[in-house]
């Protein structure tokens, strides 16, 4: 297996890890003076972990953050579905007398 790597600045050969970088360095890193170097590695763990990985909405889950994704995914296991004619589930309806 020969490694695909081409010169320096070619953002087509990883166009992934390109978009991570620059979401990265425009949402943190030009934003903030960090004061130290443990100071800057845990806010960019932090951003990785927590925000980009987390909360930031994704195209591939419909514009929704993954954590919004997931809520709704079990949600939507647990909740009881709906039966009946158009979408009416019999205990939903109240009687008048």
């Amino acid at each position: 297996m020969q490694a695909s790597m081409s010169r320096r600045g070619n953002c087509f050969d990883n166009a992934s890890i390109e978009s991570f970088w620059g979401a990265l360095k425009s949402e943190l890193a030009y934003r903030r003076r960090f004061a130290n170097w443990q100071q800057a590695q845990q806010e960019v763990t932090e951003y990785i972990e927590i925000l980009y990985s987390w909360q930031r909405t994704q195209a591939q889950l419909d514009y929704l953050s993954p954590a919004v994704f997931t809520q709704r995914f079990y949600l939507d296991k647990i909740a009881p579905k709906p039966v009946g004619v158009h979408g009416f589930r019999p205990s939903s309806l109240t009687l008048m007398p």
